[in-house]
């Protein structure tokens, strides 16, 4: 299948990881997105297709695009993904289409004693991490050349709405909220979409993580985030949810991507100034 002809939906197009993804695809590849509401003028976009999670089927965006490649950056109603997630398995198992579904370092956040890694067991105390994990498991039960699982830590970057809420918090002199007992690794997305298109282009499946390859303390990483806003001092709110450290991490070690879309934390900082 030549690059230039093979067709991408990403579903969540116009959410922030998703429409990231499209912008990075689209000059290379056929590329459509789904939007759920028209505050950025998707619908004058030929190239996006309305979708509401909670009230529309998603076979018709599927049958109106024909992809060969989906990526599901979904967001909303739990309930309404999981549908969601159960036909589009049922989609990628009749047809010639492969499935890559951002997943997220929560899966993980039963484990906090030590980071993890591709084959690890996932376990989750968290709503937000079962419901990554029961979707996870829908594409294990496909053909394995069928699926992609990418593992996201913290997405940051100038228009993530991460950043934006810190950015409010402090010109209103409110306190930005920081975990002085977490230890984790970012990404932001220039790196997160460069790496899945990679991962499309070269027809690679299985299970990824995407993030810095060290690791860092939240409070640290934010303390020097911030520090580019301004010359002033932040109002930090130290949040200890445990006496000790504690890891939410992703780390790559069975699927390494190429060395020069490995990157750290430090590269994540340098690349992005808060405006």
């Amino acid at each position: 299948m030549d690059s230039d002809r093979k067709k991408i939906l990403i579903l969540g197009g116009s959410g922030f990881v998703g429409n990231s993804l499209y912008r990075e695809l689209c000059n290379y590849f056929d590329t459509y997105g789904t939007y759920c509401n028209n505050g950025k003028g998707f619908g004058d976009n030929k190239q996006f297709f309305e979708y509401r999670l909670e009230e529309d089927d998603i076979f018709d965006v599927l049958n109106a695009v024909r992809p060969h490649v989906i990526v599901s950056a979904l967001r909303g109603s739990f309930t309404a993904q999981i549908i969601a997630h159960q036909h589009l398995v049922e989609y990628v198992r009749e047809e010639q289409v492969r499935l890559y579904f951002i997943s997220s370092a929560n899966v993980f956040d039963a484990y906090s004693k030590f980071p993890s890694y591709e084959d690890d067991k996932t376990l989750s105390e968290s709503i937000y991490g079962r419901l990554k994990i029961k979707i996870e498991n829908m594409l294990l039960r496909l053909p394995s050349h069928k699926m992609g699982i990418l593992r996201v830590p913290m997405v940051f970057g100038n228009a993530s709405p991460r950043v934006k809420e810190m950015k409010d918090q402090i010109l209103a002199n409110e306190p930005v909220e920081v975990f002085p007992n977490l230890i984790l690794n970012v990404t932001n997305d220039d790196r997160l979409t460069q790496q899945i298109h990679y991962i499309i282009n070269r027809n690679k499946t299985g299970v990824y993580h995407l993030g810095s390859k060290d690791l860092v303390h939240h409070e640290d990483f934010v303390k020097e985030l911030l520090e580019r806003v301004g010359s002033f001092n932040p109002i930090l709110k130290r949040v200890y949810t445990t006496n000790n450290d504690r890891y939410l991490a992703v780390l790559p070690k069975t699927n390494l991507l190429p060395a020069n879309l490995q990157f750290g934390y430090q590269d994540v900082l340098e690349q992005h100034v808060i405006k």
